[in-house]
């Protein structure tokens, strides 16, 4: 199941500089019938309020279309992002991508 998860691994900040690059390519994505994402995080050295709607809007985006998205949060300083914001109840965050990909195999497996 896991050939149909998608990895994209995002490198550096996802701010209001870089959000609409991001924002683009997992829309092109998800056009493109890739709706299940792994979003890993593990080289993300800061991330804003308007990377964070990206996110949520790109898990919208793959729930309207029956699939689903998880994030790699490895990192205290970024996951606490989500924790704050209480999005840590709207995403499945996890350590590992392989934990990542393994949840959303699950998610498949329930659709297929």
């Amino acid at each position: 199941m896991s050939e149909y998860v998608t990895v994209v691994t995002l490198v550096g900040e996802v701010t209001v500089d870089t959000a609409p690059n991001l924002r683009k390519l997992l829309v092109d994505l998800i056009n493109h019938g890739r709706v299940f994402l792994v979003l890993d995080m593990t080289e993300v050295d800061f991330l804003d309020s308007t990377g964070t709607a990206v996110l949520a809007g790109a898990l919208k985006r793959v729930r309207f279309h029956d699939g689903g998205l998880a994030l790699v949060v490895p990192l205290e300083r970024i996951y606490k992002n989500f924790r704050i914001t209480g999005l840590t109840k709207v995403f499945p965050i996890f350590d590992t991508v392989d934990h990542a990909v393994e949840f959303l195999g699950r998610e498949l497996g329930g659709h297929g």
